[in-house]
């Protein structure tokens, strides 16, 4: 095949995988596969990886600590519970759009994990939403949010935001900071609480 293995970088693997894996789904893509994609013979590719479960293993845990890291700072830095939420928002949709392949890998795939990987990613995983449920209980203890079942409304927060990897197109109208900023507020009028003098309040 023509590509050098000495021009071919991991990165380079891992993308490639990525684009597949979300082509073609994990299960049904090979390292031969993901050769081809490369223009590489398939036994060239174990100079830098030794199966593909090394490269779901991958990219799940660097896409899975980019959400704990952006999380942690928000926590960290930021203070008013809607400005922590509006931020934590924005940071899991730059994430998401940032790469595509990697992000529809990331939640479409983890459950492929091998076992002992999968432990340790659904760690991650729910330390991720125990970190949003936090801001909403927060919201809650500032009296600026409703009372509401913090499960549910962190879910649906996470269900609304992961939705944008199925239509998000790079070259689309709306940049990531708009669409976050829409979620936000839209999420906002959900669980921002009513006030009295509100014409709409009712009892």
């Amino acid at each position: 095949m023509g590509e050098n293995i000495k021009n071919i970088s991991k990165e380079q693997i891992v993308a490639a995988a990525a684009k597949l894996f979300k082509q073609k789904g994990y299960t049904s893509s090979s390292m031969r596969d993901i050769a081809a994609a490369l223009n590489i013979e398939a036994a060239s590719l174990y100079h830098h990886i030794k199966n593909k479960e090394e490269i779901l293993d991958i990219i799940c845990f660097d896409m899975a600590k980019r959400f704990s890291g952006a999380i942690a700072e928000v926590n960290d830095i930021y203070f008013n519970a809607e400005e922590k939420l509006r931020k934590a928002i924005l940071h899991h949709v730059e994430i998401i759009t940032e790469d595509i392949d990697k992000s529809a890998v990331f939640l479409r795939e983890w459950r492929s994990l091998p076992e002992n990987s999968l432990q340790d990613f659904m760690l991650l995983r729910n330390q991720y939403e125990t970190e949003f449920t936090r801001i909403v209980e927060n919201g809650i203890e500032e009296d600026v949010f409703e009372a509401v079942d913090k499960k549910f409304a962190v879910l649906s927060i996470l269900s609304s935001v992961n939705w944008i990897n199925e239509w998000y197109q790079a070259d689309g109208k709306m940049k990531p900071q708009e669409i976050a900023q829409r979620i936000s507020d839209f999420v906002m009028g959900g669980l921002r609480k009513k006030l009295v003098t509100d014409p709409h309040y009712r009892p």
